[in-house]
């Protein structure tokens, strides 16, 4: 009885992840990599099965195709950006600039293009899932019109909650941790994704677009994530 309920709290206190793909191959290729990873791993071979496997298990991240036989995958991101909060990364044979900046637009933390080594894609999970760990601050933090309240990861404006995903979330902590100071791309880059994304500044763009979007009265004439003109973003503080 004792063995069972310690492989009980051992399964519940493992990171689950949801793969959405048709390909039975793809599935079965990740779900052998990423258990062997000591990730518990559930599957959907179509978009609405996804979408009710998600909001049924609430994994802790999502591996989501685009080419789906019922749904495309951009419908089933915005479906389950609505309520979910989980970083989601796509995996997709479509590589172009525009589909991806369109994907980051929709909620969507991360894309990789297939096909893809196992060592990046468990490197890009770990990233993912750091963004979404609980942070042992102050638990609530008042700046200006703004409250963030670090354990429960949630930032109001005025009293109302900001739907931001997990990546979205990071970006704005770090600003917010850093604000008055100038951060350069390279900076913000690093610190969200690591070295390998240190020159994608596109990449950053598209996520400062969609905070600004969330926290501006008017995005195109931003009064706190200003840009500095060939350098980086600064969190003006309005306190």
């Amino acid at each position: 009885m004792a063995q069972f309920l310690i492989w009980v709290y051992l399964m519940n206190n493992k990171i689950n992840i949801l793969v959405i793909d048709d390909e039975h191959q793809i599935r079965k290729l990740l779900k052998l990599t990423l258990e062997a990873n000591d990730y518990v791993v559930i599957t959907a071979e179509t978009g609405r099965a996804g979408i009710q496997l998600a909001a049924s298990n609430q994994p802790n991240l999502i591996l989501l195709d685009l080419n789906l036989p019922d749904e495309d995958g951009l419908f089933v991101l915005k479906s389950i950006r609505e309520w979910s909060s989980s970083p989601i990364i796509i995996l997709s044979v479509r590589s172009s600039e525009n589909e991806k900046i369109k994907l980051l637009d929709s909620g969507a933390d991360d894309y990789i293009t297939k096909p893809f080594h196992s060592g990046e894609l468990l490197a890009r999970i770990r990233v993912a899932l750091r963004h979404k760990e609980i942070i042992q601050d102050t638990p609530i933090e008042n700046i200006g019109e703004f409250e963030i309240n670090y354990a429960a990861r949630t930032i109001k404006k005025k009293g109302v909650i900001l739907n931001f995903t997990s990546t979205e979330y990071a970006i704005f902590k770090l600003f917010i941790s850093n604000r008055g100071k100038v951060l350069t791309h390279s900076q913000v880059l690093e610190k969200i994704w690591g070295n390998p994304f240190s020159d994608e500044t596109q990449y950053l763009r598209v996520f400062i677009g969609q905070i600004r979007k969330k926290i501006e009265e008017d995005p195109a004439k931003p009064k706190f994530l200003k840009t500095i003109l060939g350098v980086g973003y600064i969190f003006q503080d309005m306190s």
